[in-house]
């Protein structure tokens, strides 16, 4: 009887010793809780913010531009030009359609939230589709800029697409990895090149498009400084669509924020020699700025292509730049291209 009193007090003592030990967890719990919330309400977090980009060099100082790495995108802000009202109001209506999704994922600098992209891609395929829709006697009654833009915007919201299916980027050889990075869009270059689309129900690769109607059809070398090649080298993306009324200011402007970036235009004076873009090369884009830009008169120390790409450039730059392109004696360098991926996620 001694042995049964006792385990029946031991029992009590051991369920009112747990149920202590349980309202002290409780209390310890709910005290760190307040805590924690105390200290986010009267601390604020640090905000994480993008780098700043590089300062610009006063393109009249006589200081050395050296070649640059690593670069980031130029801020490219919106224009807010008012519609035109005697051009069709249904093209207007159109590129409005795909201003939402660049605002939504591509920044002031023209990086792409690539990762935010990635879990958009039923609202991006809706919108691609509205280029395979819309029907080609409609297009045709557009005015030639308002086609250009067109072509402009297909060709870049599809760029955004294929990379955004292949992101993030892998790459199947450790040692081009190693050779370009990990984030190089050379290891996706033959997914990029081979992609199809339709557009007006016909099918398209980027390089035909580039061919038929920014090489031939247009013939305006101001849109290939338009069309992204979705790295830090290329010209940046702008987060807005290009319109038909404001094409022209557009395509100016966009230009102007190419070449006011170390990425695309420098002069080191000391050593004489004129840094461009690769993409200002013969191979590239460069033999398309001779039929409008193609000079004997100036620039005489260098070849015809390089002759129409400078009298082109010299539009667009400082007036102590132009002068030094079209009298200075100078070597001409094109810089090696960054294609690592203008991710912004």
């Amino acid at each position: 009887m001694l042995f049964q009193n006792h385990g029946v007090l031991q029992g009590k003592v051991y369920r009112i010793v747990y149920r202590k030990v349980k309202m002290a967890k409780r209390l310890i719990f709910y005290a760190a809780l307040l805590i924690i919330l105390f200290s986010v309400s009267g601390c604020p977090s640090e905000v994480s913010r993008p780098p700043e980009p590089p300062a610009v060099e006063n393109s009249e100082s006589e200081t050395a531009v050296s070649e640059p790495n690593k670069i980031t995108p130029v801020e490219i802000r919106p224009d807010v030009t008012e519609p035109d009202k005697h051009r069709p109001e249904s093209a207007r209506v159109f590129h409005d359609k795909f201003a939402g999704i660049l605002k939504d994922f591509v920044n002031d600098k023209g990086m792409v939230d690539y990762k935010g992209l990635k879990r958009e891609g039923v609202r991006l395929r809706a919108l691609l589709e509205e280029f395979n829709s819309l029907d080609p006697n409609q297009y045709r009654s557009w005015p030639k800029e308002d086609r250009i833009a067109f072509w402009i915007n297909a060709y870049n919201l599809h760029k955004l697409y294929v990379i955004s299916i292949n992101y993030p980027i892998q790459s199947s050889s450790r040692f081009l990895r190693v050779l370009w990075g990990p984030t190089d869009l050379r290891h996706i270059e033959s997914k990029i090149s081979v992609y199809k689309f339709l557009v007006m129900d016909e099918e398209f690769t980027f390089k035909k498009v580039e061919n038929r109607f920014f090489r031939a059809e247009f013939d305006d070398p101001r849109v290939l400084l338009a069309i992204t090649d979705a790295c830090l080298s290329s010209p940046p993306l702008r987060n807005e669509p290009y319109y038909g009324y404001k094409l022209d200011k557009q395509l100016d402007n966009q230009v102007k924020r190419f070449l006011s970036d170390p990425i695309a235009f420098g002069i080191d004076r000391q050593k004489k020699r004129l840094y461009l873009s690769a993409v200002f090369e013969t191979g590239r884009y460069g033999r398309q700025f001779l039929d409008k830009f193609g000079i004997d008169r100036k620039f005489k120390d260098h070849p015809p292509v390089t002759r129409a790409v400078l009298n082109f450039i010299t539009n667009y730059i400082s007036a102590g730049d132009a002068s030094f392109l079209e009298v200075g004696n100078y070597s001409v360098k094109y810089m090696s291209y960054d294609w690592t991926i203008n991710d912004g996620s």
